[in-house]
Order: structure tokens, then C-alpha cells, then sequence
């Protein structure tokens, strides 16, 4: 399989399939703690990275071919190698995704799109968005997400302000606190006053051991 991953059982998501909106891994971030690794070159430029055709041809065909797993499936999830959103089929392959399944839709996001109301409006039919947020100060999200050049953190912090407003599923807001970078008491209070903006459903609050080479 080339876009499909798992099925993976969380306690978040149960039972829930992944699908790559990319073959390589696509990113407008270069996070630190990245289970991927480096990403070596941030890239910002959305296009159709993987047509939603080609997913769907491949997502229908794991579905004949695991009929009891497929059953027991919670979610579809887009997500995979890199930031999903960057793909701008992303509102198509939701549709589609949904037509052949009947399931319910999360996307995984890193959050860096969410200023532009296009995006926005092609997540809207998602059940469930997980979004990120690390930072609050500019100087720490540049330390800790390694974003590209043209990434602002203002941006994305009222893109999720804006996103609360207009979609209507669930928004489970993920941080990632990372030792000395992050997870001093006055960033802490700063992030809980934008998260109070965001008004999310649900904070996931990872911690990673940070050791500088």
C-alpha cells in the first residue's frame, strides 16, 4: 500500500485507518520531536501531492480485501508523512472518503494552514479535527517547530480561532511540551490564554525528553 497505514488502535481514535496525503513526507514544519525525523526542506506550497482517486482506488480495494477490520473501523484518518492540508485535494478526498466508507473523518493537522479560509472550508466536513499548537511566543515556535520562512504564528493562532467558529465537529487541540524548550510556567500561562480563545473540545498533552547534540 502506498497511502494506506494500519489500522492503528488508540485511546483517542479506537480502531481507525490512515491515509497519506503524500508519498514522501511534505511538510511546512521541521518539529523537533517528529516521529519521522528531519524533513530535511520545509516546503509551503500547496498542491495535489497524491489525487484523491488514486487514495480512494487504494482505500477501496483494502476495504474488499479486509471486510471484518473495515467493520470494526471508528475513523478514517488523514494524516500520514507530512502536513495533509498542504495537499489541496484534501476537501475532495473527504468527500469521497465518507461516500465509501460511511464513516466518520479526523484530519491531523499541524495547524499552519488554518489562516486561510479555503482551508478552513475544506475541512468542514470532517468529524473530528486534531490540530496542534506548541507555541505561543514566536522565539519558541521557531525552536521547537522549525517552521518555513513564510509560516506566522498570529496566523495560525487565529486560524484556529476562526476554525472554532466555523466548524461544527469536534476540535481536540494537541500540545506537545518539550524539556526547556516550552514548558516554562510563563509560556504555560500565555498558551492557556490562547487556548481559552480557541475553545477546543479537548487538550492531548504530549511531553518529550528534549537533549541538545
Amino acid at each position: 500500500m502506498r497511502y494506506i497505514y494500519g489500522p492503528i488502535k488508540s485511546r483517542r481514535l479506537g480502531l481507525s485507518l490512515g491515509l497519506s496525503l503524500s508519498l514522501d513526507k511534505i511538510c511546512d514544519l521541521d518539529c523537533i520531536y517528529c516521529q519521522w525525523g528531519s524533513v530535511g526542506k520545509t516546503i509551503l506550497k500547496r498542491k495535489e501531492y497524491a489525487k484523491a482517486d488514486e487514495i480512494i482506488l487504494e482505500l477501496k480495494s483494502w476495504m474488499q480485501k479486509n471486510p471484518k477490520a473495515a467493520q470494526e473501523l471508528k475513523f478514517i484518518t488523514l494524516s500520514g508523512l507530512g502536513e495533509p492540508t498542504l495537499n489541496t485535494c484534501i476537501g475532495e478526498l473527504i468527500d469521497q472518503v465518507k461516500n465509501v466508507t460511511g464513516l466518520k473523518i479526523a484530519v491531523i493537522t499541524n495547524s499552519t494552514l488554518l489562516g486561510d479560509p479555503l482551508v478552513r472550508k475544506e475541512l468542514l466536513k470532517a468529524d473530528l479535527i486534531v490540530p496542534s499548537l506548541d507555541a505561543v511566543d514566536i522565539e519558541i515556535f521557531k525552536r521547537i517547530d522549525r517552521p518555513h520562512a513564510g509560516i506566522k504564528l498570529n496566523e495560525i493562532i487565529e486560524g484556529l480561532v476562526a476554525l472554532r467558529k466555523e466548524f461544527h465537529g469536534e476540535i481536540w487541540l494537541e500540545v506537545m511540551f518539550v524539556s526547556g524548550v516550552n514548558d516554562d510556567f510563563g509560556h504555560i500561562e500565555e498558551l492557556k490564554k490562547v487556548i481559552q480563545r480557541i475553545s477546543p473540545d479537548k487538550i492531548q498533552v504530549g511531553y518529550w525528553w528534549f537533549e541538545p547534540t
